[in-house]
């Protein structure tokens, strides 16, 4: 070896693993014409490289400028190392490390080039639906643990044929070490299956192709579970898939072939079309047109629909036919997590689906589809999973090996050490015993794949939640309790890289508060470590304690009874008393007079479905929200109107203002019962929420100093009211922070739990 000859060791960490990284340092080490080594390991890749040190210099510059698309590099550990006289350069098989602490690719749709060779005729993988390279497709899905390699995934049951076996050895392939590599004679196949089971003849995709197109339901088998699909324009197929999965009134999402198809049904803004179109490919909330030539029951009474484009080569054969659109809804039963076994999925999804659209490749993690909106401050997750987890979010400050438990509904876990946290998919409300168990096997499954033995477990205050059951069922190790609020706001502190103090509007559905009350209209005083309660909506009673969430007419009774009293049936012309019995009213009524099961809550959320009953909009729910976004629809586009709104007081009671809301209700329900439309007590509504909560804030301000304003909780997915009041705060002189990497919904809520207990810890 001569003299000149120099070597190091580099260890990359990131998402480099099952995105060509290796095979992109064997061809970079080949250009700037250095020998060594590079291979997987449970820590990232380990890379060591000699040459001159011109070359070496050269090559480590390309790893940082050059990368594939999917890979993301967070840090690079250099290390002079001697030479040792190597004369090329190789890759090795994997090793395992005693920590891990890389990051696994979340799965991303189909690449173009991939595509184009599944529609040439000519090619060997002509419509063959698991194409893939290593610039696209399944990774979070189909990996058992790390390191990423073909027998630690799904794919370790298909043997590749020489073929394929020869593009995976070829540095000069696209498919170069790519570990889903496979093709028709190999790899994994589709079959059509009728509702008992049995094989459909003929080509499972045309076949599944007309039976669609005659009106049928079928079940599809995705990346991370299965969808129901019917064609979406025709209206007795769309009430079939309701009536057969009870779910009456909830929007259906939605998938077209291309953005013209999209266009047919919806408006589509520039951010909105580069959402649709990337890598990611989540379901886009978007306005539909006033002409809507899809049948009305794919989302009755909305203004807006959820839209993807296919991510899979399977979804584009299966659009490549006349559809504008499929309904591709979440392939399950109400309440209970996505199917991913073919066996279980013909006994669960059997009295719904009349068609099984199966592949036997293994799904070893459930991934729904990802839900996301763009206003005024940008896109925003209702609900964030298939393309995105498990990517990272990086913290400002290091925590101890912790797993935060989330909440009840829209459940998310969170694993997190030193200054990275992970963030599971949307794993759904626990409320069945099928999704606990879906809960349990995501913890089992994150740590495996990111390598964190919690020190630290965390849970919400609530004690019926079942996470928090969880939690405190764990023995032998430290717990920590927070509260829901704190852990909202913090959620979006910690994704901003925001510290503290901040004033923190949280506003949702409920959340136990440290008094014992639900809480759910607060401001708070908040730093990661700890929180004051500054402000909160005064608290009514919820007559029925949850049956109050579910017929929001309950919750009209108790704010009307909070506004006038015993005089609320002086209100004749109300269009709640023309819908609901007297005799009910008052046996609420009774409830709130003798305490029994009514709980007060002070939550923003329950005045939403108040509101929404008193206008006579809906008086009982299928799905939650659904009051709030009838009352938004109503309020159309000009919610941010705030120059009339209705009269409100801010009390102070202690240390506390009591934003007392009697005044609302009584001019609400005074408008109502003289006719005024609901469309504009709508506007009027959301134009008050605004103003109310800007100028508490200005309150805030004057006695705190602060001028940093954090907006969480689920009902800020109200894109009137959250946009609406982030313009108006701006204008104010505030710096206002909102959601971004996490939903402002409990589906965020881990993550403030996570970084709340390391600050305590600390």
């Amino acid at each position: 070896m001569k003299r000149d000859v120099s070597a190091v060791d580099l260890q990359v960490h990131g998402i480099v693993q099952g995105v060509g990284f290796r095979p992109f340092v064997y061809r970079l080490a080949q250009k700037a014409e250095v020998a060594g080594t590079v291979s997987n390991t449970s820590s990232g890749v380990n890379i060591h490289v000699e040459g001159p040190q011109g070359r070496i210099d050269t090559f480590r510059s390309g790893l940082n400028h050059s990368s594939p698309p999917l890979a993301h590099i967070t840090d690079i550990e250099e290390t002079p190392a001697a030479p040792c006289g190597l004369e090329d350069f190789r890759i090795l098989p994997s090793r395992g490390d005693t920590r891990s602490a890389t990051f696994i690719s979340p799965d991303v749709s189909v690449c173009e080039a991939c595509l184009e060779e599944m529609r040439n005729s000519a090619d060997r993988r002509f419509r063959y639906p698991f194409i893939n390279c290593t610039h696209c497709g399944p990774r979070y899905t189909l990996i058992e643990q790390i390191p990423y390699d073909r027998p630690n995934t799904a794919m370790k049951i298909f043997t590749m044929c020489p073929r394929c076996q020869s593009e995976y050895d070829d540095p000069a392939s696209r498919r170069f070490h790519a570990q889903p590599n496979a093709c028709p004679d190999c790899g994994p196949r589709v079959s059509l299956l009728d509702g008992q089971g049995r094989p459909v003849p003929g080509d499972p995709v045309q076949r599944t192709i007309s039976l669609l197109e005659q009106g049928a339901l079928v079940a599809i088998k995705g990346l991370g579970g299965f969808h129901l699909a019917v064609d979406a324009q025709n209206d007795g197929a769309v009430k079939t898939l309701r009536q057969r999965k009870q779910r009456p009134h909830k929007p259906l999402a939605l998938m077209s072939p291309s953005l013209a198809a999209v266009a047919r049904y919806a408006r589509v803004s520039a951010r909105e079309a580069a959402l649709l179109t990337g890598r990611q490919r989540p379901i886009v909330l978007l306005e539909k047109h006033t002409e809507f030539p899809l049948s009305d029951e794919v989302a009755p009474g909305n203004r807006y629909i959820g839209v993807m484009l296919p991510y899979t080569p399977l979804h584009h054969l299966l659009l490549e036919s006349t559809f504008t659109a499929l309904v591709m809804t979440s392939g399950n039963r109400t309440g209970e997590p996505l199917c991913i076994d073919n066996e279980a999925a013909l006994s669960a999804l059997g009295g719904i689906a009349d068609y099984f659209l199966m592949h036997d490749r293994p799904i070893y993690q459930r991934n729904d589809d990802s839900l996301v909106q763009v206003t005024d401050t940008g896109p925003h997750f209702i609900r964030r999973a298939r393309g995105y987890v498990p990517m990272p979010i990086a913290l400002t400050r290091p925590l101890p090996p912790t797993l935060a438990c989330g909440a009840e509904l829209k459940s998310t876990v969170c694993l997190a050490r030193d200054e990275t946290a992970f963030v599971s998919q949307h794993i759904g409300d626990l409320e069945a015993a099928a999704t606990l168990d879906f809960f349990e096997s995501t913890i089992a499954h994150l740590k495996k794949v990111t390598g964190i033995d919690p020190q630290l477990l965390v849970h919400d205050l609530h004690p019926d939640y079942l996470s928090s059951r969880y939690a405190l069922a764990v023995p032998g190790i430290q717990r920590i309790g927070v509260q829901h609020h704190h852990a909202h706001v913090v959620s979006c502190m910690a994704e901003q890289g925001i510290d503290g103090p901040v004033i923190g509007l949280a506003l949702d559905g409920t959340g136990l508060g440290p008094d014992g009350t639900l809480w759910g209209g607060e401001a708070l005083i908040a730093e990661r470590a700890r929180f004051t309660r500054a402000a909160h909506l005064a608290p009514v009673p919820m007559p029925g304690g949850e049956a109050a969430i579910r017929e929001p007419w309950r919750m009209a009774v108790s704010y009307l009874h909070h506004g006038f009293g015993e005089a609320l049936f002086s209100l004749e012309n109300l269009p709640l008393f023309r819908e609901i019995d007297r005799q009910r009213c008052r046996w609420v009524l009774e409830l709130i007079s003798k305490g029994i099961n009514a709980p007060l809550t002070s939550s923003a959320g329950r005045l939403f479905d108040g509101v929404a009953a008193l206008c006579g909009l809906i008086y009982r729910i299928s799905f939650e929200g659904q009051a709030a976004m009838i009352l938004e629809a109503m309020a159309g586009d000009d919610a941010g109107d705030t120059k009339t709104p209705y009269e409100w007081a801010s009390v102070r009671q202690g240390d506390e203002r009591e934003i007392q809301i009697a005044p609302l209700i009584r001019q609400v329900a005074m408008d109502l019962a003289t006719g005024v439309r609901p469309e504009e007590v709508s506007r009027r509504f959301h134009g008050t929420l605004i103003r109310m909560w800007g100028d508490l804030c200005v309150d805030l301000r004057r006695e705190t100093g602060l001028d940093h304003v954090v907006m969480s909780g689920g009902v800020f997915q109200n894109r009137c009211l959250a946009a609406g009041l982030s313009a108006y705060l701006t204008r104010l002189g505030f710096r206002v922070h909102t959601h971004g990497k996490v939903p402002a919904n409990d589906g965020g809520l881990s993550l403030g739990q996570a970084v709340i207990a390391g600050a305590l810890a600390a």
